[in-house]
């Protein structure tokens, strides 16, 4: 993979003969300013390449550069993590630079156990497992940047961590144990670990994962990895649903869809489905997430959501969808941003609702049942374009009953994760609310994303929260009414801006005429709406 690290010169390879020589480099990189730090520590790490010392010394200063380099590349990661895709420029270039600073570190540790085995004619086991667990360990990081920034992995990346895997089942290393300084409370590790921790990533859906869920995610995925054990696949044996192929460019594959047994791998996960489940009850019981090991980042709320969603597919069981996908043809048009939705889903633009009686419960329950608004299949084209409100073509590669797997190769507007969106399939007559549940962006540039419809026909609606006492009343905002459905078992819900629920709020709302409504719970979110329960007060 090609980076652009600066656009300055190279500077000249640095001769690092000895320890102190390193150590030295290495205390002096300015940690403070993340950027130059990032030219200084490729500069060393280039300098090792081209002009290696002694294979002892090369090993002892990679491992000196680890805390140092995480930071720095974490540091750097803040300038691409949580950004609408396509990423901007300079977005781009830091994760590129970042990327290959990972592969280049990896290739290090590589080059570094030629020499000793040229040296020496053979390596000890304890050096070379420390060296294929490194290997494997950036290789992965550079995978799981590339999670982090919802990126399509270039080709040849998972072949490369099967390989350095597959070297130390070879030299008989996969279980040995290393330190690892990186590990807060100082544990050891070993191949197969960190081997079998981006397997657990790649399971549980990064690319619909946030940044933070995905952190959670991998600290999760490193902590139980050691439950896990890899075997060979024998002549005739059973296999199981998923089975890692070593000579496959992918993670977990259909054991349907391999077929030389020698290159293919079973994972044993009883002890990881075990400590799940043995988890999900100590929570149960009150006890804290800090208390299990699972961290102080997230509630213990959060971590039962997210363990209920990977108990399944890291028990290395799948999941069975709620809705049949079929593949479908034909293209969709998305329109991203609260103004623009509102435009088109009540075929007019918005404006400030003038004085109006306030409705009673009845004649509220009766205008929403029989209401029919303006005709929203009406011709926008014209207004739209004055307004600037603009729609995105996609193409429709697959959907179901509630959702839609898109792709966009041309230009178009950013989206973000959990974003809410309108979406009007080809065969379809009228806009409807949906969520980006999953985004990815492709090698090429193109935009690939999973659409998750929310339930039922929406209406645009005016929205505002009531003043408290005698202050003045806010202006109103667009907001949404999505129906009950019976079939569905879904209640009637409000789609409102981000930040306005609290249970027991009241809000005005403008439909036809004015009425009162007490928010009650949240039913789901996103990155820039609430959705909630309500009743009419």
């Amino acid at each position: 993979m090609s980076a652009v690290l600066t656009t300055a010169p190279s500077p000249a390879t640095m001769k690092i003969p000895d320890l102190q020589t390193g150590f030295r480099i290495l205390s002096r990189l300015p940690l403070a300013n993340s950027h130059q730090a990032q030219l200084e520590i490729n500069h060393f790490l280039d300098s090792l390449l081209k002009a290696p010392p002694p294979s002892d010394i090369y090993l002892q200063l990679l491992e000196q550069t680890r805390i140092s380099l995480c930071f720095i590349e974490e540091q750097l990661a803040r300038e691409y993590t949580s950004k609408p895709l396509p990423l901007g420029e300079l977005e781009e270039v830091a994760f590129q630079q970042v990327v290959a600073t990972w592969l280049k570190a990896s290739r290090a540790y590589a080059h570094c156990a030629q020499l000793h085995a040229a040296d020496d004619g053979g390596s000890e086991a304890d050096r070379l497992a420390l060296i294929l667990h490194r290997c494997i360990h950036y290789t992965g990081m550079a995978i799981a940047e590339h999670h982090r920034a919802r990126r399509q992995l270039p080709r040849g990346m998972w072949l490369n961590l099967h390989g350095f895997y597959a070297s130390a089942e070879e030299w008989g290393v996969a279980t040995l144990a290393v330190p690892d300084s990186l590990d807060p409370l100082g544990r050891s590790t070993h191949c197969t670990a960190a081997f079998t921790s981006q397997l657990l990533t790649e399971l549980a859906g990064p690319y619909s994962l946030s940044v933070e869920q995905l952190g959670v995610v991998r600290r999760w995925a490193s902590n139980w990895a050691p439950l896990l054990s890899v075997h060979p696949v024998l002549p005739g044996e059973a296999l199981p649903p998923t089975v890692v192929d070593l000579m496959k460019d992918a993670g977990l594959r259909p054991a349907s869809q391999c077929l030389q047994t020698e290159n293919i791998r079973r994972i044993d996960s009883a002890r990881l489905a075990l400590q799940i489940n043995q988890t999900m009850k100590q929570l149960h019981q009150k006890i804290a997430p800090s208390q299990l090991g699972l961290g102080e980042d997230c509630t213990a709320s959060q971590c039962q959501k997210l363990l209920r969603r990977l108990a399944k597919p890291w028990s290395f069981l799948r999941a069975a969808r709620k809705f049949r996908r079929h593949l479908s043809t034909g293209s969709a048009k998305v329109c991203a941003g609260f103004a623009g939705i509102h435009y088109f889903i009540s075929g007019t633009e918005f404006r400030q609702p003038e004085s109006a009686r306030l409705y009673s419960r009845q004649e509220f329950e009766s205008l929403f049942t029989f209401r029919h608004g303006q005709d929203p299949t009406q011709r926008l084209e014209v207004r739209q374009s004055q307004l600037g409100f603009a729609v995105d073509d996609w193409e429709v590669l697959d959907q179901s009953a509630n959702g839609f797997r898109l792709v966009r190769s041309t230009g178009g507007r950013r989206l973000a994760p959990e974003q809410l969106l309108s979406i009007c399939p080809q065969d379809g007559e009228v806009h409807l609310l949906a969520q980006v549940v999953w985004l990815m962006q492709e090698q090429g540039g193109g935009l690939m994303a999973g659409i998750s419809a929310l339930p039922g026909r929406p209406q645009a609606v005016a929205a505002r929260p009531l003043a408290r006492g005698s202050g003045q009343a806010e202006l109103y905002s667009r907001a949404f009414i999505l129906p009950a459905i019976a079939a569905l078992a879904t209640e009637q819900s409000l789609v409102i801006p981000q930040g306005w629920f609290y249970s027991g709020r009241l809000l005005e709302i403008y439909l036809d005429g004015v009425w009162r409504v007490r928010l009650e719970r949240l039913v789901g979110s996103g990155a820039d709406f609430d959705r909630v329960s309500f009743s009419v007060a």
